[in-house]
């Protein structure tokens, strides 16, 4: 498939046509940020390793039901993906208290919640991805009551299956963020599946595997993505 026009670049991604009106080409960075881009840096071939995990997290979503963006990857760098038009929502699902919920609620990091918590999130840089409910997104339209359903009901059926994925890797998902986007009519799984959107604790030592270590500046944070990528693709 041939790489065109660059079309969109983020904090993490860099997006390019291709000859195929239905397929992009998109392509990792090294960059780093936090707190919605207050915090700046570059985490030395985080780009490569997120290429490589999210490619291997798609395979085995797909395998198990899930329909993503996900076509193959071309490189240490890039992936071709259906070209979705993105639904401006976030996507989290929590398991234990972490980052933005003990923030808001005062609670102990780690605290295992009864049942798992779902989010939504407006995507909005400007704003800081404001925290929204299902009413406004009704009200505002950006998403329609079926597709609202169909990314509940995948996200809770993706935390389902990562859960268990990670286990089997001595990992623990404590909480994660996905997008989703429109193809043909449907609602698909979009963006990534990384330690840049899910945190990764490892079980036993608590060890945090994941773009904390860059927020936190606890250090050794190439050398987790990496624990994880051996992980993911052993």
């Amino acid at each position: 498939m041939q790489k065109r026009d660059q079309i969109y670049e983020g904090k993490a991604k860099i997006l390019y046509t291709t000859d195929s009106p239905d397929h992009i080409i998109q392509y990792f960075k090294d960059d780093a940020t936090a707190f919605n881009a207050a915090k700046k840096g570059t985490i030395q071939d985080k780009g490569v390793m997120n290429n490589k995990i999210s490619s291997r997290i798609f395979e085995f979503l797909q395998s198990q039901g899930i329909e993503t963006h996900f076509e193959k990857m071309l490189g240490d760098r890039e992936m071709l993906v259906k070209r979705v038009q993105i639904v401006p929502l976030e996507v989290i699902i929590r398991n234990k208290a972490a980052g933005s919920l003990c923030r808001l609620l005062g609670l102990k990091e780690g605290l295992a919640l009864a049942c798992p918590v779902l989010e939504f999130c407006f995507k909005e840089d400007k704003l800081n991805d404001p925290m929204i409910n299902e009413y406004h997104i009704r009200a505002l339209k950006f998403a329609s009551e079926q597709e609202l359903e169909t990314m509940k009901k995948y996200a809770f059926k993706i935390n389902e299956l990562m859960s268990k994925f990670f286990l089997k890797l001595n990992l623990e998902l404590i909480d994660f963020k996905l997008e989703f986007g429109r193809f043909k009519g449907k609602i698909i799984l979009a963006d990534e599946i990384s330690p840049d959107t899910c945190r990764l604790w490892e079980v036993g030592t608590g060890k945090k595997l994941d773009k904390d270590r860059f927020r936190q500046d606890l250090g050794n944070i190439a050398e987790a993505y990496q624990e994880v990528l051996s992980r993911v693709t052993k």
